[in-house]
């Protein structure tokens, strides 16, 4: 039987899926977050709902990387010099996550996760209201060169593997799907499974007012710890005063770490700063949402304008950002769609950037905590965050209602890094 009255820590997608399933198992939520809902890292992300998401950051050849890291802070993916202290343990899993043998156990562990995305999606914002939020167009994979196609082969062959299926376009056939794209991109991949959300962050606050709407409370406050008694939780620690609870969720994204080290659960989590930036008003750009492989960042339609979202950035939770990165971006976009204003009016482009909170295999932390009977995490998602909310508070409220889970847990434990 489920448990009377579950404390949700964090009201992002992750823990505002969770507080729907809960509720329909007929518990009592209290969501319980710093922040307004939604506006952490599930209001910035790129919008995608792939059930392809199975590739791991960190593949075969990742060492090798690491110096160009370093030495290129406008790259893709880089890391400040300052954070490289901290991060070091943190990187060296990453890199030994790149293993073969390991992405492939990674990539099987995902697609479950990811796979039922578009459908569980539509099934809650049909319900929330919002359900012109979730469209199914495909995903489509662009490149400049054969080369380029070339060595995305290994991961698309991932992606092959967990079951979805890959179409290749060459120059006509991606003209006429997508007639705004460069005309320098000669080939490219489409997954047709994939969807895509309009607005992630109308999308969270709907699933919450849902919630609401069926009970939930939600209550604005920063989680600092938890009173025991014996060997369960029965209080968070706020700075707004103890919020009792019959069992916990720890779903607080970025934040998660202290919370599970509180528990005695030592969890390599650390931060991934993603950047985006959105032209409102676009002249032109992406009928399908659009991945550039060159320039790793993703192009998607939103319902308020046009998005460019992507780029990892290893700086911590404190640094100022870096908003030349978002930059990068939007010159980015405007090459891969020359009907784009090249200069736009700063009233029509906003810049964003959030805390992707990272695991080194990227896979998240989902299940119990290892020293108390009635805390279970959510966390950690990195680029999966939005994709995998729906499935992850699946398994959430199946071990919270002590049922058999629907997956398999094993792959997402807290304590698989001993």
């Amino acid at each position: 039987m489920a448990a009377r009255h579950v404390v949700v820590i964090g009201a992002g997608i992750v823990g505002a899926c969770t507080a729907l399933l809960l509720q329909r198992d007929g518990s009592r939520v209290t969501l319980v977050d710093k922040g307004a809902p939604g506006e952490g890292a599930s209001l910035g992300n790129a919008g995608c709902l792939n059930g392809s998401s199975v590739v791991p950051v960190s593949m075969p050849g990742t060492l090798q990387q690491v110096p160009r890291w370093l030495f290129d802070p406008m790259g893709p993916l880089t890391i400040r010099w300052s954070y490289l202290p901290m991060i070091a343990p943190w990187l060296w899993r990453f890199v030994r996550a790149g293993r073969p043998e390991r992405v492939q156990e990674i990539a099987r562990a995902l697609r479950p996760l990811t796979a039922p995305t578009v459908e569980m999606h539509r099934q809650f914002a049909r319900e929330a209201g919002v359900e012109d939020l979730v469209r199914q167009v495909g995903h489509l994979h662009v490149y400049r060169s054969d080369d380029a196609f070339a060595k995305d082969a290994g991961a698309m062959a991932l992606r092959a593997g967990s079951g979805a299926r890959v179409a290749e376009l060459g120059f006509d056939d991606l003209r006429q799907l997508e007639p705004d794209l460069d005309r320098g991109y000669v080939r490219a991949r489409l997954i047709e499974e994939n969807g895509h959300c309009r607005d992630p962050l109308r999308l969270t606050r709907a699933y919450v007012e849902l919630a609401q709407r069926r009970g939930a409370a939600v209550k604005r406050a920063r989680v600092t710890g938890f009173r025991r008694d014996g060997g369960h939780v029965v209080a968070a620690f706020t700075d707004q005063g103890d919020v009792e609870g019959d069992a916990f969720v720890v779903a607080g994204g970025a934040w998660s770490r202290d919370l599970a080290a509180s528990l005695g659960d030592a969890v390599p989590l650390d931060t991934e700063r993603g950047y985006h930036v959105m032209v409102s008003g676009p002249e032109a750009g992406p009928r399908t949402p659009t991945t550039s492989f060159e320039g790793k960042f993703v192009a998607t339609p939103m319902e308020n304008g046009l998005r460019a979202a992507g780029t990892v950035e290893f700086a911590g939770l404190h640094a100022a950002p870096c908003w030349d990165r978002a930059d990068v971006l939007l010159r980015q976009l405007q090459a891969m769609y020359p009907g784009l204003a090249r200069q736009v009016p700063e009233a029509r482009v906003s810049r964003w950037m959030g805390f992707r909170p990272s695991m080194p295999d990227s896979l998240p932390v989902i299940g119990p905590a290892g020293r108390v009977g009635n805390v279970f995490y959510g966390f950690g998602h990195g680029h999966v965050g939005l994709i995998s909310a729906p499935m992850t508070a699946r398994l959430l409220s199946d071990l919270v209602a002590g049922r058999p889970p629907s997956i398999d847990p094993a792959p997402y434990a807290a304590s698989r890094f001993g």
